[in-house]
C-alpha cells in the first residue's frame, strides 16, 4: 500500500513527526528554503509587473530529488510546513515543485495531478498533527504574497542602496530597508549620549532602622521629569534628585532632633501574572536573565518547538487555547491547591492590532512534562521559563500590603515604603522573586529619633545603550519587524559591521554612523520609522487579503526610483571616521596610518585607500597577560563579528578564551 507524503522544513521536525505517524506517512524535510532569488542578480523586474525569477538553491539539488522521488510514489501529499509566512511560502514553492515543474519536464498531456493538499498545525502533538490532517485545506495564497512581496521589496531595497553606498561611503557595503532603521535608532541614541551633560543633585535620607528618603521641602517636591527627543520618537526619564550641596547641607544643619510621624497608609493591592510569551517577549527575557542574543534564544526555541515540546515560537498573540488553559487550572489545582487557581479562567487581549488571533502565545505542549530528559541545560532553563510564564496566567493573583508612611522635621517630609506578600499566588509558580519590605507598626503623632543623616550625591545618567532586549522592545513598540525578523535584524548588523556588541550593549561602528549618516540625508522618508511601520502595516493588509503586494510595489518604487536616480547624481561622499595612529604610510609616503573595521576586527591601513592598498595587523590590547605564555592579551574577532580573546603571539601560542581570564 502506498503511503502518503508530508513535507516539512525541518529534519529533527520531520523525525518527531515521524514517530507520531509511524507506517502511514513518509515526512521528507526541505531542510528550509530551495527555491529563492537568484544571489547574483536583483532577480525581480519593476518594468514587467514585478516579475520574480525564482531559481532553486544548487546546494539543494538533492533535497528536490527525493522530494520528485517520494512524491512520485504517494497518492496524497500533505504539506506542514511552519503556520507562517515564511512557511506557507515554502509549502507553495514545493506544490510549484511538484505540479508545474512537473508538467513541463515531462511535456505530455497524462500527466496525473497529484492531490496536494496544506495542513497547518502550532504544537507538534501527536492529538494537533492528525486534527490537522482531517481538516487539509489550501494554501493561503494571500500568506504566499504578504512573504513575496516583503522579499521583493528588501530585495530591491537593498540592491538598489548597495551600489551607490559603494560609490557614496565604502565599497562592500550593503543596505537593508528595516536593518537600516535599526542602526539609525541605534546611532541617534549614542548621539544623545554623547550629547548628554551630567548633573549633579544631591538626596538627603534618615535611618530609623528603614530608611525615609526626603521628597518634599516646604511643600515642594523635588521630582522632574525629562524628555529627549530620539529620531521620530522621545525617551523620558525621571530625577527623583535633590538640592545642590550646599542646599542639602543647609538643610540637614536645620533639622532638630525628632522626626513626626504624619502620614501612615496601609492598602491591599494584587498583582497579577504577565501573559504567556510572545516572540518578542521571549527574546527580551532572555536577554535580561540569561544575556542570551535574540539568535541563541531563537535557535534553542526552534529545537524546543521540532522535538514537540512548546508551540511555535514565532508569533505576536497572547492567547491561549481552552485545552491548554483548562490543563493549567488542574494542574495547578493538583499541585499547589484548590487557593492557587484563578475563578475563571484568565484571558489577556493582544497589544497589537496586527496580531493574529488563531495564533497561540508560547507554552509548553504538555504541562506534566516540568525537565527535558537528555536535553542541555540551556534547552532546559528555557523551557523551564516558558513553562512557568505560560503555567502562572491561570493562578491567583498575589496580594501585597503596600504601606505609605512620612515624617516630617523642620521644613521637611520624609517618605518611606514598605511591602509584605500576605498571599503569593502565581509568584510560587513563576518563581519570580519579591522580598518584604516591612515597616514597624506606628501611628500619627509619634516621634522617632534618626540613627544618622545621609547626603548622597548623585549624577543624571545619560539615555543607556540598547541591548538586545531593550531594542526589541523598541522595534515592536514602532511597528518595526514582525516575530520572524527580530533575531535576524541584530544579527545582520552586527555581522555587516554597522555596529558591535560589548558587553551586551549594542554600540555604533564609525562604519555605521557613516552609512546612517548618508542614508538618513538622501532618504530620510524612506528610511523613517513611520515609513517603515506602515510597510509593516501594508504586509499585512497582503496577508488578509485586503490589499494586492503589486501594487503595493508599484506605489513603492515609483517614489523610490526617483530618489534613486536624483541621490546617485547629487549626493555628496560620506567619509568614515577613522583614527590616526600618527604614522606616516611607508608604501605612498603620502598617506597617514589609521585604524580601521574590518570582517575580522581592527586593522591599519593607508587614509588614501583605494588608491594606496597598504594594511597591517592592528592589535587591540585586551589588559591581560596569556595565562599560556606570558605574553600580552588582545582582542580579536570571528567572521561573524563575535569577540573573543587571544595571545599576540599567535600562531606560536594558540591561546584563546571567549572571557578574559
Amino acid at each position: 500500500m502506498k503511503k502518503a507524503l508530508m513535507v516539512v522544513e525541518s529534519p529533527t521536525k520531520a523525525r518527531t513527526i515521524g514517530k507520531y505517524l509511524k507506517d502511514s506517512f513518509e515526512v521528507v524535510a526541505t531542510v528550509g528554503h530551495f527555491r529563492d532569488l537568484p544571489k547574483s542578480k536583483m532577480g525581480v523586474d519593476p518594468k514587467n509587473n514585478f516579475e520574480v525569477d525564482y531559481v532553486i538553491d544548487p546546494k539543494k539539488r538533492d533535497v528536490v530529488k527525493q522530494l520528485e522521488m517520494l512524491a512520485s510514489k504517494a497518492d496524497k501529499i500533505y504539506l506542514a510546513s511552519d503556520p507562517d509566512r515564511e512557511g506557507e511560502a515554502i509549502s507553495w514553492h514545493v506544490e510549484w515543485l511538484l505540479t508545474e515543474s512537473q508538467k513541463t519536464k515531462l511535456q505530455t498531456s497524462n500527466f496525473k495531478q497529484k492531490e496536494i493538499k496544506r495542513i497547518s498545525f502550532h504544537e507538534i502533538t501527536k492529538e494537533a498533527i492528525e486534527e490537522a490532517i482531517k481538516n487539509a485545506g489550501e494554501i493561503d495564497m494571500n500568506m504566499v504574497n504578504a512573504q513575496q512581496g516583503r522579499r521583493v521589496l528588501d530585495r530591491l531595497v537593498g540592491y538598489s542602496l548597495s551600489p551607490i553606498l559603494w560609490k557614496k561611503v565604502r565599497r562592500g557595503l550593503s543596505a537593508g530597508r528595516v536593518q537600516s532603521v535599526a542602526v539609525r535608532l541605534i546611532v541617534e541614541r549614542e548621539a544623545e549620549i554623547e550629547a548628554f551633560k551630567k548633573e549633579i543633585y544631591y538626596k538627603v535620607s534618615s535611618d530609623f532602622g528603614f530608611i525615609a528618603d526626603l521628597f518634599k521641602v516646604d511643600g515642594k517636591q523635588f521630582l522632574t521629569s525629562t524628555k529627549i527627543k530620539l529620531f521620530d520618537g522621545e525617551y523620558s526619564f525621571s530625577k527623583s534628585l535633590f538640592l545642590s550641596e550646599n542646599q542639602a547641607k543647609e538643610f540637614v544643619g536645620k533639622l532638630g532632633p525628632n522626626f513626626e510621624v504624619t502620614f501612615v497608609e496601609s492598602r491591599e493591592t494584587t498583582k497579577s501574572p504577565l501573559p504567556a510569551f510572545t516572540t518578542s517577549k521571549l527574546q527580551q527575557m532572555a536577554a535580561r536573565r540569561f544575556g542570551w542574543s535574540g539568535k541563541q534564544t531563537m535557535s534553542l526555541a526552534q529545537r524546543l518547538y521540532e522535538q514537540g515540546l512548546i508551540t511555535y515560537h514565532r508569533t505576536d498573540s497572547v492567547n491561549l487555547s481552552a485545552k491548554a488553559v483548562d490543563e493549567f487550572r488542574k494542574y495547578i489545582g493538583k499541585k499547589y491547591g484548590a487557593e492557587y487557581v484563578e475563578q475563571q479562567a484568565r484571558t489577556y487581549k493582544n497589544s497589537s492590532k496586527n496580531a493574529q488571533e488563531a495564533h497561540e502565545a508560547i507554552r509548553p505542549t504538555r504541562v506534566e512534562v516540568l525537565e527535558i530528559e537528555g536535553a542541555d541545560a540551556k534547552e532546559n532553563k528555557l523551557y523551564e521559563m516558558i513553562w512557568k510564564r505560560a503555567v502562572a496566567t491561570q493562578a491567583r493573583a498575589a496580594r501585597l500590603s503596600n504601606t505609605t508612611m512620612i515624617l516630617k522635621n523642620g521644613s521637611g517630609d520624609f517618605k518611606s515604603t514598605g511591602v509584605k506578600v500576605n498571599f503569593d499566588g502565581f509568584l510560587r509558580i513563576s518563581g519570580d522573586k519579591h522580598e518584604d519590605q516591612i515597616l514597624p507598626e506606628l501611628k500619627i503623632g509619634q516621634t522617632l529619633k534618626s540613627k544618622n543623616i545621609k547626603v548622597e550625591e548623585v549624577t543624571t545618567n545619560p539615555p543607556p545603550r540598547y541591548t538586545d532586549a531593550s531594542l526589541v522592545a523598541s522595534l515592536e513598540k514602532q511597528g518595526i519587524g514582525r516575530p520572524s525578523t527580530y533575531a535576524p535584524i541584530i544579527s545582520t548588523i552586527i555581522l555587516r559591521q554597522y555596529v558591535n556588541r560589548e558587553e551586551g550593549k549594542i554600540i555604533p561602528t564609525a562604519l555605521g554612523k557613516a552609512t546612517n549618516e548618508f542614508l538618513a540625508k538622501n532618504f530620510n522618508d524612506i528610511l523613517s520609522l513611520p515609513f517603515t511601520a506602515e510597510m509593516e502595516e501594508s504586509l499585512d493588509k497582503v496577508a488578509l487579503g485586503k490589499l494586492d503586494w503589486k501594487k503595493m510595489m508599484k506605489d513603492f518604487w515609483s517614489k523610490f526610483e526617483k530618489e534613486l536616480k536624483s541621490v546617485e547624481k547629487t549626493a555628496e561622499r560620506v567619509r568614515v571616521a577613522t583614527e590616526s595612529i600618527g604614522e606616516k604610510c611607508p608604501e605612498c609616503k603620502v598617506g597617514d596610518l589609521v585604524i580601521r573595521e574590518g570582517k575580522f576586527g581592527k586593522f591599519i591601513s593607508c587614509d588614501q585607500f583605494p588608491d594606496c592598498k597598504f594594511t597591517r595587523a592592528y592589535r587591540e590590547m585586551a589588559g591581560f597577560n596569556c595565562p599560556l605564555c606570558g605574553k600580552e592579551g588582545v582582542v580579536k574577532k570571528t567572521s561573524k563579528g563575535k569577540k573573543f580573546f587571544g595571545c599576540s603571539q599567535y600562531p606560536d601560542c594558540k591561546w584563546a578564551a571567549w572571557k578574559k581570564p
